[in-house]
């Protein structure tokens, strides 16, 4: 978390209408951008998936709906409030081994190897972004990682053009933020948002991260022109 901002009191006061804004200011893309990442986790079928981060739930329920019903899915987050969302959530996959715990991800809960594909989805940049303890949740994420299981991070990032991404900063700024905060009822939730995506780390700088936390593999996706990507990390 970044030693400047109250992570965990933002986000446990925005569960409310925390969905419906993800869907508006993203015109309704995040809900695709996490159904690719759940394509991703899936595509070295593994047997035991956690959703890092979970937040409501999202990215690991649609991996629950597209995986076989022998694949254990579990998510974690330190937000209650939104864990509440995400149980309520999984209540409508009957049949699917899904759920949620709350937990911190500096100190997972879990033996090494105990998963397949750690997956997160737009919660990286909290646990990396200006964080001290950024290094720390890289290597508790490798190490709760199977050899050769997978990371698959969904996250905005930085358009390679200067064009794109100044009309990206220029969004996140007058449409990101006063949209958040009218609906939300709180500024510094979506200031938080606005400014962290704006300043956060290029895809290659990302990949240079994972490198550097011992992941022996790294690619990306570019996504909506690069203002987000999908990373997958390989243990």
């Amino acid at each position: 978390m970044s030693p400047n901002i109250p992570l965990h009191h933002i986000f446990t006061a925005v569960p409310g209408r925390y969905d419906l804004i993800n869907h508006i200011i993203t015109w309704g893309l995040d809900w695709w951008w996490r159904r690719r990442a759940a394509e991703e986790c899936l595509r070295s079928q593994p047997a035991r998936v956690l959703d890092l981060a979970c937040g409501t739930g999202d990215l690991g329920l649609n991996i629950a709906q597209l995986a076989p019903n022998s694949l254990a899915v579990l998510g974690l987050d330190y937000s209650r409030p939104m864990l509440e969302i995400a149980a309520g959530k999984a209540k409508t996959l009957a049949g699917q081994n899904i759920s949620f715990i709350h937990g911190d991800a500096a100190n997972l809960p879990f033996p090494d190897g105990s998963f397949d594909c750690v997956g997160i989805s737009f919660a990286f940049r909290n646990l990396t972004y200006r964080n001290p303890l950024a290094p720390h949740h890289l290597a508790e994420v490798r190490r709760v990682l199977n050899p050769g299981g997978r990371y698959v991070i969904v996250e905005s990032s930085q358009p390679e053009s200067k064009l794109i991404r100044g009309l990206f900063h220029l969004y996140l700024r007058w449409f990101v933020y006063p949209i958040g905060h009218l609906l939300s009822g709180n500024k510094r939730a979506y200031h938080y948002l606005a400014q962290s995506a704006a300043r956060f780390y290029t895809a290659e700088e990302v990949k240079a991260m994972l490198l550097r936390a011992g992941f022996r593999e790294v690619h990306y996706h570019p996504l909506l022109f690069g203002a987000a990507a999908i990373h997958v990390a390989i243990k």
